[in-house]
């Protein structure tokens, strides 16, 4: 067990190392208990633009029951926290955050919602809704579909990556939600308290296994996704992030957002630096790593993330470096227990995503 955002929680579970819980769910089934993540409703009529103020996605031209990853953002465009929003009507949005973020997210809705109800009417105004101590089970890879099929008459082949939907699950009415942070195809299944142990004892039978913080890592990490803390902060931008995509088509010219004038630069003159991905020879190389120019002592970045990849065989890497230096097939040195290997700047995902999207 391991300290993880005020919660203990496990690195693996029983003797099942992480090599072998990766490998589980890239093969077959894995599940994970992710109900530390803070799971929010908000509500109201003007409930769209209150969240479109608060993040740069085109939350307007989101379909009912579509989710889309989005970001909070501070004046400076710097990243709060990345999110999940989810519409369920022009009124209703469900939201998860990072439980890590928990203290600084709430605070900044709280803040950011008693300046935005301030002066409107009783009927404009946005309410928000922590659901506390409700359960959050993430099923994922490629049995993950047949296994859940199993428990529910509701077809999941309607349900393509990045949807949700109320499904009964042996008597339970549950929000699903068809995506995760593996790279596998998924569900996450938010649950209330007091529902929660008996839907988990559904969902961890066999071929199901239960998976833990240690693979969880890896597996993102193979999937090309961040990790908030190691590869996004406060300092970071979307832009600088590679996340650019999930900025609104029209709102990178209309604005709008909190940091709008700061991201709008960046989106016409270019970032400083960017986020990508490395293969690194010989030992993995870790957070806080940092990058140079091959053969030379000019230092053009830093490693944020890195692992051995269960899957490759490789030693994969993310991490910033300058703008110039940031090509696929380019070429550095990384400096890991004081000596410089040579790393290969490679396109993410390392491993190609399964997502069912129909």
């Amino acid at each position: 067990m391991v300290p993880f955002a005020g919660y203990s929680m496990p690195l693996s579970y029983g003797d099942v190392g992480q090599v072998a819980s990766h490998s589980h769910v890239r093969n077959s089934v894995g599940i994970f208990d992710v109900g530390h993540m803070v799971q929010s409703n908000f509500r109201g009529t003007t409930v769209t633009q209150f969240l479109e103020w608060l993040t740069p996605s085109s939350l307007a031209q989101l379909k009912p029951y579509s989710s889309t990853l989005s970001v909070l953002l501070n004046t400076q465009g710097g990243i709060i926290d990345d999110t999940i929003v989810t519409k369920h009507s022009e009124n209703a949005f469900y939201v998860v955050t990072n439980a890590g973020r928990r203290k600084e997210d709430l605070a900044w809705f709280a803040q950011k919602l008693e300046e935005w109800n301030a002066g409107k009417r009783a009927d404009e105004a946005v309410e928000h809704q922590v659901l506390e101590n409700w359960g959050l089970l993430a099923l994922q890879g490629p049995e993950a579909a047949s296994y859940l099929q199993s428990l529910t008459s509701f077809d999941l082949q309607q349900l393509t990556f990045g949807t949700s939907a109320f499904v009964p699950i042996e008597g339970f009415n549950l929000h699903v939600a068809r995506g995760g942070y593996t790279g596998e195809d998924g569900f996450e299944v938010s649950i209330p308290p007091s529902q929660t142990v008996e839907v988990a004892t559904l969902l961890s039978k066999p071929p199901v296994q239960l998976i833990g913080l240690g693979a969880r890592d890896s597996l993102r990490l193979e999937a090309g996704m961040c990790l908030y803390g190691n590869d996004l902060d406060e300092t970071t931008t979307p832009v600088e992030a590679g996340l650019s995509w999930v900025i609104g088509k029209d709102r990178k010219v209309s604005g709008g957002f909190i940091g709008a004038d700061v991201i709008q630069k960046q989106l016409k003159d270019g970032p400083t630096r960017r986020r990508v991905g490395l293969v690194v020879d010989g030992a993995p190389a870790r957070q806080g790593a940092k990058i140079f120019a091959p053969l030379g002592q000019e230092e053009i970045g830093v490693i944020t993330s890195g692992i051995p990849s269960p899957t490759l065989g490789k030693n994969i890497a993310m991490g910033y470096i300058k703008s110039g230096w940031h090509k696929k097939g380019t070429e550095v040195e990384v400096e890991v227990r004081k000596q410089r290997r040579k790393a290969v700047l490679t396109p993410m995902p390392f491993v190609k995503p399964n997502y069912w999207r129909g």
